[in-house]
């Protein structure tokens, strides 16, 4: 009984495998492709369909630390907003510790 549980999936997963693609895709029947874009000068094919853009996948950036480097100043690192700044970038608050 056990073997009998252990070799559906089995068998089930093979026939799955069998039943592969063998020809590439087309329209169905009586539908058409899509018309191909405004400034193309071909219409596009299915591959090309079923390729995500560019924008969906984006590259990854592998670039590590080579060397030590000095940070470049980063107009958006700003303090939190509820702690005073000078215009030199030194804390004001009552709590800073004196120096």
């Amino acid at each position: 009984m056990k073997a009998l549980w252990l070799l559906l999936p089995l068998s089930g997963a093979l026939a799955l495998g069998a039943c592969g693609l063998r020809e590439p895709l087309r329209p169905a029947t009586g539908q058409q492709m899509p018309p191909a874009p405004a400034m193309a000068a071909r219409p596009m094919t299915t591959d090309e369909l079923l390729a995500p853009p560019p924008v969906a996948r984006p590259g990854r950036v592998d670039e590590l630390l080579r060397r030590s480097e000095e940070r470049e100043d980063d107009r958006f690192d700003l303090p939190p907003g509820d702690v005073p700044v000078d215009s030199d970038g030194a804390n004001n608050s009552q709590d800073a510790a004196p120096e």
